[in-house]
């Protein structure tokens, strides 16, 4: 009796390791299948963003550039009397200028868009889509403070210039899926800390410096 029970409950012990077996097996290969779909979107991305980053500084070389524009900005803020919104727009020669402070669009050493930040720019969107213009140009800006943190560092090796660039390529996604006509018309570009609108010396200028810019041409 007793040996019979013992074999018996072998038996269901090698029934319940094979049971687990194959549920280890059907988690692997659904891992697999997703890592797969992952890396096949991240290498999507990282095609999309070189695009848009060689069109952006392929866009910036003629002597009438959007940069020369996009630099008035300066004077204008100065004039302000006021700190900044989180949301500005600027009228600039050739178009205007919306600035966005990235506290309102990203959480720190991130490309991902806050909630807030979408409902701002499909406001945003609309409103370029609502009248006419050429040329739309997306700029990403940084403090100068390195990227420091391994999570960051992982996802953006080259730092704060990838991770400019990357920001300005989500606010162009954005546009874009909000109002699909403006997608031949966007061009993005990373800048890092290399264009501050303040030296870098306080928390209030850094705050001012991590920005997107997007400057809509006239037509």
């Amino acid at each position: 009796m007793v040996t019979g029970a013992s074999s018996c409950a072998t038996q269901k012990e090698v029934q319940d390791a094979y049971d687990l077996a194959k549920q280890y097996e059907r988690e692997k290969y659904d891992l697999a299948n997703q890592n797969e779909q992952l890396r096949a979107e991240n290498s999507r991305l990282d095609a999309q963003l070189r695009e848009m980053t060689i069109s952006g500084l392929e866009a910036d070389t003629t002597p009438a550039s959007m940069r020369d524009k996009i630099d008035s900005l300066q004077a204008k803020i100065d004039s302000l009397g006021r700190p900044l919104k989180d949301v500005e727009t600027f009228d600039v020669d050739g178009g205007y200028v919306v600035m966005i402070q990235d506290k309102l669009l990203f959480e720190s050493g991130k490309a991902e868009l806050g909630a807030e930040g979408r409902a701002a720019l499909q406001e945003i969107a609309r409103q370029i889509k609502a009248t006419d213009h050429k040329r739309i140009l997306v700029r990403g800006h940084t403090d100068s403070d390195p990227v420091k943190k391994p999570e960051t560092r992982q996802r953006f090796p080259h730092g704060n210039l990838e991770l400019s660039a990357a920001r300005a390529l989500a606010v162009a996604v954005l546009l874009t899926e909000v109002e699909p006509s403006l997608e031949k018309d966007v061009r993005i570009m990373g800048l890092g800390p290399y264009e501050p609108l303040r030296p870098n010396d306080s928390p209030a200028n850094k705050r001012l410096n991590r920005r997107v810019e997007i400057f809509v041409q006239d037509r």
